[in-house]
């Protein structure tokens, strides 16, 4: 599988199961436009109120050695050096510092483990393409994901960040690549979607989506994101209660409920 590298260009996947009588949040359903993924306002709430709860770091794994001990789902973020993935973790928690963020790239050389409560984890992997590092440390933490992917078993998807001013490059149709033979189920989330025009965002949007239907472990819907802006991540916060439901793990429960303290 081709995770990492220069930019010189667990089973069955798990695409998730239908949802009864989708809508777009704040809209009919007659309204939806290719650029909104469709939730329901019930998985928009409890979306909000998941992720209003306290996350935490807990861990950073140079090494397949020192993976932390598996004690919950996972979701893994990848995506190009600079793609915005952990820009795109804070924007989700609803934390500006969680996950730090560098202009440098490669600055990311580790797997660096969130935690929300004991049921939900995500892991901000090294970004691949161009990094300021050298060749061994690359490969070195290329190894390292490379065997988290493949031996990892609670990792319930991986989220794969793609410049939506860019779209899919070689680089990351090989990446896709690697996910679809190691049978790892996987979205494609858009970063940086507000730099583009509407209908340029949705020309893109349908673009990646042919390219996906051809892929076994795609999971169908592409999630286009602002973080600068927040859009798109009361999407995306639906689309992890979902998967969480679908594991048979509840979101309504007071592990999670309530609002973030004040200055949190």
């Amino acid at each position: 599988m081709t995770i990492m590298g220069e930019d010189s260009e667990k089973d069955a996947p798990d695409r998730g199961t239908p949802h009864p009588e989708p809508r777009v949040s704040g809209a009919r359903a007659d309204q939806h436009d290719i650029s909104t993924p469709v939730a329901t306002d019930a998985e928009i709430e409890a979306g909000r109120r998941l992720f209003a709860g306290e996350w935490s770091f807990l861990t950073a794994a140079p090494t397949i050695e020192t993976l932390p001990p598996m004690r919950s789902i996972e979701i893994a973020f990848a995506g190009r050096s600079n793609v915005g993935k952990s820009s795109l973790v804070n924007a989700l928690t609803g934390r500006k510092a969680l996950a730090r963020t560098s202009v440098t790239p490669g600055r990311t050389q580790e797997l660096i483990f969130f935690g929300l409560g004991p049921e939900l984890t995500f892991v901000d992997m090294p970004g691949y393409g161009f990094a300021k590092a050298p060749r061994d440390k690359v490969a070195a933490w290329t190894a390292t994901v490379h065997a988290y992917l493949r031996g990892r078993a609670n990792l319930a998807r991986v989220f794969v960040l793609i410049d939506a001013r860019h779209g899919l490059k070689q680089i990351d149709k090989d990446v896709l690549d690697g996910l679809d033979k190691a049978a790892v189920s996987y979205v494609v989330v858009l970063t940086k979607a507000d730099q583009l025009k509407k209908g340029e965002l949705e020309t893109r949007i349908a673009e990646t989506q042919a390219n996906l239907a051809r892929r076994p472990a795609a999971f169908p819907t592409v999630f286009p994101t602002s973080s600068r802006e927040g859009t798109g991540m009361p999407e995306l916060r639906a689309a992890v209660v979902r998967l969480m439901n679908e594991r048979g793990i509840s979101t309504a429960t007071s592990t999670y409920e309530g609002e973030r303290p004040a200055g949190a």
